[in-house]
């Protein structure tokens, strides 16, 4: 479908270039049409004569072709928040992000006191291999120091050509003097799915983002826990919350996972030609079991695909705080080499029953705050699409707001508890909409049993 989406949208800017190239044609047009053409144009001469006025008489020399990327910047961010100009740099960093494998040595980092602290090694990669452990934090890469760097720019030096070497200079608490490793860059697969067994009888899945290796990552962490729990398992916990999104195609097999039948999502452009809908295919890969997704205002995009179809279909409880309605789908179109590209909105998207999230985002079956520290409580709501300035509006009920907060330990939890009690078939003190909720969720589980 991206494909497709690329070679469309390619195909529709190349037409449109073409009718500016062969202006003497309008005279095919109609005066309406003759009117807005003419006026374009003179936009454009507009466009031209303050190009050539910067150049010629701003106090510096300006790069024109940085007055040129500022000008298209400038044109996109005007359209609305997800619309924008990646330069090649920024265009082979998305591709390295939404591929989720890259030739680097397997280190998620992070940046404390000016230096590049290791949050952990990932299993299996150079980092892991060569002993590097979690808080050890690095000064020189290569002999340079990392102090006066940003974090991108120090990932940057990690990342590289498969084969390559780099050193590191370490220090480690407990070890008096520095610690030089030298690491050989390998291929890194972001782990975009991790899983665990959750008492004794639950499966969790916390997805993180939707890249290339998600649905896979989902295959694996399926099969891993039916194999850890065997016929006592109850059911799934899906994690989406914080989760960011990223590629349609992703959501759509996510989805198609947990359902036999029925429309996914469908994509609305300008046109109603444009329309195009994904559905899902038999084969559940859970085989029927209760499903519960744990979503938050950090939850956006791609994730709220996933919840809404799960929810339309009432496959799934959703619980915990309203999404963060983002319902609009960006294209990506190469603009050629070195160019970098565009990332174009193109589409909005509505779940199977027809709802735009759009601003609006996902209400959960059954709504959990959690309990916020006082010192965070400033800082743990997301404002929502509908706060971003050039929104795309979605009528008059757009919300903003919405609890992302997840306690880093898992006891204090309380949507994570509340999903444990629904699988295990616990009352609870809910609403007759919760505990119908509720009742559905239990039909599967005690349909397997039998």
């Amino acid at each position: 479908m991206r494909k497709a989406s690329l070679i469309l949208l390619s195909a529709a800017a190349g037409a449109a270039l073409t009718l500016f190239v062969t202006q003497p044609r309008s005279v095919l047009m109609g005066s309406s049409a003759r009117a807005a053409t003419s006026d374009t144009y003179r936009q454009l001469n507009l466009f031209g004569d303050v190009f050539e006025r910067v150049r010629s008489d701003y106090v510096e020399k300006p790069d024109d072709s940085k007055l040129i990327e500022s000008a298209v910047s400038g044109m996109l961010s005007g359209l609305d928040p997800h619309s924008s100009y990646m330069d090649a740099k920024s265009f082979r960093d998305m591709q390295v992000q939404t591929r989720g494998e890259f030739g680097g040595l397997g280190i998620e980092v992070t940046m404390e006191d000016g230096l590049v602290k290791v949050v952990s090694p990932i299993d299996d990669t150079p980092a892991s291999k060569a002993g590097i452990l979690a808080n050890d934090v690095i000064t020189n890469l290569d002999d340079e120091a990392v102090q006066g760097l940003t974090l991108n720019q120090a990932v940057d030096k990690m990342r590289g050509p498969i084969g390559t070497k780099i050193k590191l200079k370490i220090i480690r608490k407990g070890q008096d003097n520095p610690i030089d490793v030298t690491l050989v860059r390998d291929n890194i697969r972001v782990r975009s799915v991790r899983s665990h067994v959750e008492a004794d009888d639950i499966g969790y899945i916390r997805v993180t983002t939707f890249n290339e290796q998600t649905t896979e990552g989902l295959k694996k962490a399926i099969a891993d826990l039916r194999s850890q729990i065997g016929d006592k398992l109850k059911g799934y916990i899906i994690d989406l919350r914080n989760n960011p999104g990223g590629l349609l195609e992703e959501a759509v097999t996510v989805s198609d996972s947990f359902l036999d039948r029925g429309e996914i999502v469908s994509t609305r452009g300008r046109n109603a030609e444009e329309t195009q809908r994904r559905s899902a295919h038999p084969g559940d890969l859970t085989k029927g079991k209760p499903v519960v997704v744990l979503i938050n205002g950090g939850s956006a995009s791609a994730s709220e695909i996933v919840a809404g179809a799960l929810q339309d279909h009432k496959r799934a409880t959703l619980i915990g705080t309203r999404s963060f309605g983002k319902g609009s789908v960006q294209t990506i179109i190469p603009l050629g080499s070195g160019n970098g590209a565009l990332r174009l909105t193109t589409a909005r998207y509505y779940t199977p029953s027809g709802r735009s999230i759009q601003a609006k985002g996902i209400v959960p079956d059954i709504e959990v705050l959690q309990d916020v520290p006082d010192e965070l409580k400033s800082r743990t709501d997301t404002k929502g699409e509908a706060s971003l300035r050039g929104h795309l509006k979605n009528g008059n009920d757009e919300k903003t707001g919405s609890q992302s907060y997840v306690p880093p330990d898992a006891k204090n939890d309380k949507a994570l508890k509340m999903a444990d009690d629904l699988l295990h078939g616990i009352k609870t003190n809910l609403s007759s909409q919760a505990s119908r909720d509720k009742a559905a969720i239990e039909k599967p589980a005690d349909k397997a049993a039998n």
